[in-house]
């Protein structure tokens, strides 16, 4: 047990039997296996194949296609890719070995799959309980305390017939877009060493664009589901509140209810989110984690849409490679006939104050009680400090940030990070409230829209580290936790220095774009300009589909239509990194 009055050197020992602990199930299930040839035609076919692919094949009694065959194929891949990403927390292969020979015995018995997700090698971010084992979210402190029981969508993911091979890693307290954490280091980027694979859902993201699993699944207060896509070329549903079962996760603030935290699918195709989606929707249990009783329905869209886009929003000016993806979509779109019309989202700083002033109620306390002696990840830093401040120093740091910068929209951040009473959290509450009216009539509404695609970000991956000094780059996807509507992440292109330099029009819509000066500094300007298209070359660069509440299906629907408009571009099943 890990108590908080503990000396260092015993954080460190609990450090050193978790990775050692990992490390030798990694390595005896490497020894079992063997490596897989490099021109192995079989594991090429596996690797390539979509989730809802390798459940038809096992089903046709494909040669060669039982769910053993292909797991082994997976496994070796992930221990490949966590050897060389990190992306790993808890090791289930020889489980999920047992597991997959026991399905192949069952099918042969029967020639019944047993769910939709028969066969399925899939993974789960290190939130959701796994039985006998830990879900150590980054904490020491939770280390060495196993689940008693499955975490509901993990019940859910067996009852379907998918084979879970490991859980993943995460941010320390599953708070930023770094995924590292003191307990299991840091989560390297498929495509870039340099550069983080996002957050929270890092780890997951990480499997999934390197072929090493067929589906994951994470969760989404913030962005968690949707950045780490965007990082890393794979595909992620954030749905609305209610339509995934959460009962049985691991998180820092439990009781936590103030925005809506989801559970969401992330995969490699759109075929393989909506195949999560209707083995999951509407499936829950009785008692204070019931879901309404709605299934994944089949809803047509219109054969001719209406669309709002924008390519940057009033907080931040959204980088050049950015900005393309948002407007090949448009234009992709276009040719297919459907309208698309160009908006500003309003007054999405007051969103992100919004956010701020719920999420900082108790100074952050819960979250970092869990700390210990475990080093503060620098993200972490300012939400750590900040609230804690008194009030007069606060405002004058706000005052002093406006007026040598001329920002007016980071210095009502510092003043909205504080602790608060009850009364000053409900009325917080009913401004959210009045938020979501005022987006429903002046966006939704008044320009009559089926969807909107927006950036998931204003930068392609970032590096290491930079997270600590633009945090606050999370606002492109807190708005559409705030208003808990479904949002899909679609992978469009990569960064290409040729068409995403900072050109002199570019600039030009920069100084009249108003924004965050202090996160655009720090994005855009000097020597060590987080932004970086040389250096980013390669990174994916991905879009959010957005839908209106309960009409989940509508955008799924949707991103089948949008993967279709852009065709072949090198993401999906096979092309991941090696």
């Amino acid at each position: 047990m890990w108590p908080f009055n503990s000396a260092p050197k015993e954080w460190r020992a609990i450090v050193d039997g978790k990775r050692s602990g990992q490390a030798n199930l990694v390595n005896e299930t490497a020894k079992q296996l063997g490596e897989a040839a490099a021109d192995d035609k079989a594991l090429s076919a596996f690797l390539s194949a979509s989730a809802t692919d390798i459940v038809r094949h096992i089903q046709n009694e494909d040669e060669g296609w039982t769910a053993t065959n292909v797991l082994r194929a997976y496994i070796q891949r992930a221990i490949a890719t966590h050897k060389k990403n990190n992306c790993l927390t808890e090791i289930l292969f020889a489980q999920a070995l047992a597991e997959a020979e026991e399905l192949d015995r069952e099918f042969q018995a029967t020639k019944k799959i047993r769910g939709p997700l028969h066969g399925v090698p899939t993974s789960v971010k290190d939130v959701y309980n796994v039985k006998g084992f830990d879900s150590t979210i980054g904490y020491t402190s939770f280390a060495n305390k196993p689940a008693d029981e499955d975490a509901y969508l993990v019940q859910l993911i067996r009852k379907s017939g998918g084979i879970l091979i490991g859980k993943t890693n995460v941010p320390q307290a599953v708070f930023t877009t770094e995924c590292a954490n003191p307990l299991w280091g840091c989560t390297l980027n498929s495509w870039s060493a340099a550069h983080t694979s996002g957050g929270s859902s890092g780890g997951e993201a990480v499997l999934l664009a390197s072929d090493a699993v067929a589906l994951g699944w994470g969760n989404d207060i913030g962005g968690s589901l949707r950045t780490p896509a965007h990082f890393s070329g794979v595909y992620s549903l954030k749905p609305g509140s209610g339509r995934i079962c959460r009962q049985g996760c691991t998180m820092p603030t439990p009781g936590w209810t103030g925005i809506a935290d989801v559970c969401g699918p992330m995969g490699r195709s759109v075929s393989d989110i909506e195949l999560a989606c209707r083995a999951t929707f509407g499936n829950g249990p009785s008692g204070p984690y019931a879901i309404p009783p709605m299934p994944y329905r089949d809803l047509t869209l219109s054969a001719k849409l209406r669309i709002g886009y924008y390519i940057s929003d009033d907080f931040v000016q959204t980088s050049p490679a950015c900005q393309r993806a948002v407007l090949e979509v448009v234009a992709a779109l276009r040719k297919q006939g459907h309208e698309c019309i160009e908006f500003m989202p309003p007054r999405l700083w007051e969103g992100l104050v919004l956010y701020s002033e719920i999420s900082s109620a108790d100074g952050y306390g819960t979250l970092m009680s869990h700390l210990g002696h475990d080093p503060l990840d620098p993200s972490l830093l300012i939400f750590k400090y900040m609230p804690k401040l008194p009030d007069f120093l606060r405002s004058f740091i706000a005052w002093a940030a406006e007026a040598f910068t001329g920002d007016k929209i980071f210095p009502k951040l510092i003043r909205a990070s504080k602790i608060k009473p009850v009364g000053e959290l409900w009325k917080s509450f009913f401004k959210t409230t009045n938020y979501h009216i005022e987006f429903q009539k002046e966006v939704w509404d008044a320009k009559n829209l089926d969807f909107i695609i927006a950036p998931p970000s204003a930068s392609p991956a970032i590096p290491h580290g930079a997270n600590k000094d633009v945090a606050a780059l999370a606002g492109a996807t807190l708005l559409y936790s705030l208003l808990d509507t479904p949002v899909g992440t679609i992978s469009v292109s990569r960064v290409d220095p040729a068409k995403d330099q900072l050109t002199e029009e570019w600039r030009a819509l920069r100084a009249s774009h108003g924004g965050s000066t202090i996160l655009q500094s720090k994005l855009y300007d000097g020597p060590n300009a987080i932004y970086n298209p040389e250096k980013m070359k390669g990174l994916p660069v991905g879009v959010q589909v957005v839908g209106k509440k309960w009409e989940d299906e509508k955008v799924v629907a949707f991103m089948h239509v949008i993967d279709k408009a852009l065709g072949p571009r090198g993401f999906g099943p096979g092309h991941g990194a090696r």
